[in-house]
């Protein structure tokens, strides 16, 4: 029974070595400790700071990145645009160059054409006045033939010719 109920002299010295452990704790570690739960507790403030400050920035890094998607996508959208006017124009212009040159190539063998025609006319002709010259000559040969009749043919032209 002793042992559950202490003397007065036991609590009166536990009280003393409690309070002397107690200004030494106070004196030597309490500060200590409790400079370094305040140091802990400012880091881990800081770190919660730091991890809502990058939080936010991770969102704006988010916005940021899928604004410049967008962006992407309509200037890609442009390029395409851009690239499909371009190829529709030049296959435009390539059907306009090739009917020019397609009418170009016609006029000219048109007009090779005509001038074949105009010199197979003109080789036509200028045969057709040789064989009248070569017929007229033998017939001329033929009726002036006769002295009489020489000279009767060159009267009339001579009588033909008027004299001034």
């Amino acid at each position: 029974m002793q042992l559950l109920t202490p003397a007065l002299g036991l609590i009166f010295w536990t009280f003393i070595a409690f309070i002397i452990v107690l200004i030494v704790l106070r004196k030597y570690a309490w500060k200590p400790i409790l400079s370094t739960l305040k140091e802990r507790e400012t880091g881990i403030a800081d770190a919660i700071a730091s991890a809502e400050k990058m939080k936010v920035e991770m969102a704006a890094l988010k916005n940021e990145n899928e604004a410049l998607m967008a962006k992407a996508r309509e200037e890609r959208a442009v390029i395409l645009k851009e690239a499909k006017e371009q190829s529709d124009k030049m296959i435009a212009d390539a059907k306009e160059k090739a009917k020019q040159e397609y009418e170009r190539i016609v006029a000219d063998a048109q007009t090779a054409i005509m001038q074949q025609k105009n010199a197979a006319l003109t080789d036509v002709k200028n045969q057709v006045g040789a064989l009248v010259i070569e017929v007229s000559e033998k017939i001329l040969h033929r009726e002036l033939s006769n002295k009489a009749e020489q000279e009767r043919y060159i009267q009339t032209l001579v009588n033909a010719v008027p004299l001034n």
